[in-house]
């Protein structure tokens, strides 16, 4: 089996916020970096943790005051914004010149590999220490590394599982699922105690996709997802074909809430941590609505692996996610030394201080990190990592930028059950290939 992707997945959440450290007199290059004439050194940072409710906001603001204690020479500036308006800023700053000297960047090809293709980004393999690289977990290198060279470090990593509200399941009579019949009885019980089983938000389209990303694994297996990114027209094939059947019998069956087409990202995971409903399927970056203080939910979720399809190829073993976002050192860094060392120490501090409190899964070696903070629906996550076997990124992250939103435009159609899913696979096997397949 070829190499699988890895991806953090990205926390898509609202607001933005600017901490500066700013130091005096300086001036600023192309790159967004700037040297004082008494030695000076300001490093600029972009990112998108820019919620209170992302753990990773706070991670990186405490990095800036605690780096600039430790090295009073410099100074990091860190702005960020949310997802969309993200990829939006970063793309028009590289192509003017303007992007900062630290980015962050969503792993896949569809994202970062255009990115290192332009040669806007520099690879570190010259600058980062052997006792980095020593830290970081076998295998979560394999994300980092394009073309046989190192441009990132991992910080944490996700993956998606289907969260359960049990008190909803206990009152429903209903039997948290391990197989696909066992979901659908689920659905029939939650629907009959007044109940809607299962919550989605198709407004910003990508939840639509983990659904059809994580039904296609259970039907073609990764191996065959794999194969059909290499080579689309496999998408015009049994498994592909059976997997949109699968979702559009969940939409028959009432599995999703009525307003799902008009419902975004936010909505949804606000609603499920609400108790809104009783299933979501997402990646782990949702533990910290669903276990706040004042969350309804909080201590009533358990997640569990998405149920087996009978005869498909793939197991209960293989998950959507296993990979890690990260930050990227601008080619045009004037300090490339000083940002690859500040590199490492964010990483490995959102690697380790964001596993502590429950952020993501854990990319570095986490021995000495207290962990007894963790709850039992981090635990549990971890837990269904150490089971995985193999592991496949989101398809937005694997296909190229154009594909991906075609993709995700075909899924919109077919749950709102305007395709059939013959039209569907058709359509996905005039795809591009994929460059990591």
């Amino acid at each position: 089996m070829k190499k699988v992707m890895r991806k953090v997945g990205a926390m898509l959440l609202a607001a933005s916020m600017t901490v500066s450290l700013a130091a005096c007199g300086s001036s600023k290059d192309e790159s967004g970096s700037a040297k004082d004439s008494d030695g000076q050194i300001t490093l600029t940072i972009w990112h998108q943790s820019v919620a209170d409710t992302d753990p990773v906001k706070k991670i990186i603001e405490d990095s800036v005051e605690e780096y600039h204690e430790l090295h009073p020479n410099i100074t990091i500036e860190q702005d960020g914004v949310t997802g969309e308006q993200y990829k939006t800023k970063i793309k028009t700053a590289f192509a003017a010149g303007e992007a900062p000297d630290i980015s962050y960047m969503f792993s896949g090809g569809s994202f970062v590999k255009p990115y290192i293709d332009a040669s806007y980004l520099l690879p570190i393999d010259d600058y980062v220490s052997e006792d980095t690289l020593n830290s970081v977990l076998p295998g979560m290198l394999d994300g980092c590394t394009f073309d046989d060279k190192l441009y990132t470090l991992p910080t944490v990593t996700f993956l998606a599982n289907l969260y359960c509200n049990t008190e909803m399941f206990e009152a429903a009579g209903a039997k948290i699922p391990t197989t696909w019949e066992e979901l659908l009885d689920a659905i029939d019980k939650l629907k009959a105690a007044g109940y809607t089983p299962m919550i989605l938000g198709e407004k910003d389209r990508w939840p639509g996709m983990y659904m059809y990303d994580i039904i296609s694994a259970r039907t073609a297996g990764n191996a065959g997802l794999e194969e059909a990114f290499g080579d689309p027209s496999k998408f015009n094939s049994k498994p592909f074909i059976e997997a949109a059947e699968k979702l559009q019998e969940l939409v028959n069956a009432g599995a999703f809430n009525k307003n799902m087409m008009s419902m975004s990202y936010d909505e949804m995971v606000e609603g499920f941590a609400a108790g809104q409903a009783a299933m979501l399927y997402q990646a782990n970056w949702v533990h910290p609505s669903i276990q706040a203080e004042d969350s309804p939910t909080n201590g009533k979720v358990s997640c569990v692996a998405f149920p087996v399809i009978k005869d498909g190829a793939g197991s209960i073993t293989e998950f959507s996610g296993g990979s890690s976002d990260g930050y990227y050192i601008n080619a045009n860094c004037e300090h490339p030394k000083e940002a690859v060392e500040y590199l490492e120490y964010l990483s490995k501090k959102i690697g380790q201080v964001g596993y502590q409190q429950g952020a993501g899964l854990p990319c570095w070696d986490t021995t000495g990190v207290d962990t007894s903070g963790l709850t039992p629906l981090d635990t549990e996550s971890a837990g269904l990592m150490g089971t995985g076997t193999s592991y496949i990124s989101w398809w937005d992250n694997i296909l190229s930028s154009e594909d991906s939103e075609t993709y995700k435009d075909l899924l919109a159609q077919l749950i709102g059950l305007q395709i059939t899913p013959e039209e569907f696979c058709e359509s996905m096997s005039k795809l591009s290939p994929s460059d990591f397949y």
